[in-house]
């Protein structure tokens, strides 16, 4: 995965602060059909589990309860990217 650009970090982030009712998403056309749907495509079902000291793990729920394993799985993506090989 390419590294993004400092303006293409900073139009993200306007993006994804964005409440779900102001995207305008009426040039869309809403999916009727799901014929052609595969189930699972994206899904990863090897998993690992790790230990995580209480208060990073207290942290990253503080930062999004819904999402916190996400967040950890994000910030140790960026950690692989910008450390030296």
């Amino acid at each position: 995965m390419n590294k993004l650009t400092k303006k293409q970090s900073e139009e993200l982030k306007v993006i994804a602060e964005l409440a779900d009712e102001a995207i305008d998403t009426s040039d869309i056309p809403e999916q009727t059909d799901w014929s052609n749907a595969q189930v699972g495509r994206f899904y990863s079902s090897h998993k690992e589990s790790i230990e995580v000291d209480s208060d990073i793990l207290d942290w990253f729920k503080s930062k999004n309860s819904r999402y916190y394993q996400q967040l950890i799985n994000q910030a140790l993506r960026d950690y692989m990217q910008h450390s030296p090989r």
